[in-house]
């Protein structure tokens, strides 16, 4: 068990050290990149986001949820759209640009991530998955 938990923060540090290289590469803060990293998997699960569902995932003010938003919208990484259900609402979501740059940035790291899944079975990769989405849920306060 301490065999895996120590392998757990060897990825952990090295996805920390691939976010530091991301915000560089991309010229933006911490805050910023969370907010795109949660954007584009919440889309790719076909998902909605709300301003407060933003502000809820990286804890911070609606206040400062919405200067971020300005911030993104500004720098053309997100747009403000009517909420297809609810005209009192809105979501936003990643440009086509920002999907792209994101995409440019994180290409040659995805393949190499792939690379590494290549040699296990499916599964395996069940049970990574499955481990991943344990170690996820026991990370999370809710």
């Amino acid at each position: 068990m301490r065999a895996a938990l120590e392998g757990v923060r060897a990825f952990s540090d090295a996805m920390d050290r691939m976010h530091t290289g991301l915000r560089g590469d991309m010229d933006m803060n911490a805050t910023d990149l969370s907010a795109l990293r949660m954007l584009s998997i919440r889309e790719q699960h076909g998902e909605l986001v709300k301003p407060h569902d933003l502000a809820r995932h990286l804890g911070i003010s609606s206040a400062s949820t919405t200067k971020l938003i300005d911030r993104l919208a500004k720098e053309g990484f997100v747009v403000r759209e009517p909420h297809p259900n609810d005209r009192r609402a809105l979501v936003i979501t990643l440009t086509e640009s920002s999907r792209a740059d994101f995409g440019r940035h994180f290409a040659a790291r995805m393949a190499r991530m792939r690379g590494a899944l290549e040699p296990f079975t499916d599964g395996e990769l069940r049970t990574i998955i499955r481990f991943l989405d344990e170690m996820s849920e026991a990370l999370v306060d809710d």
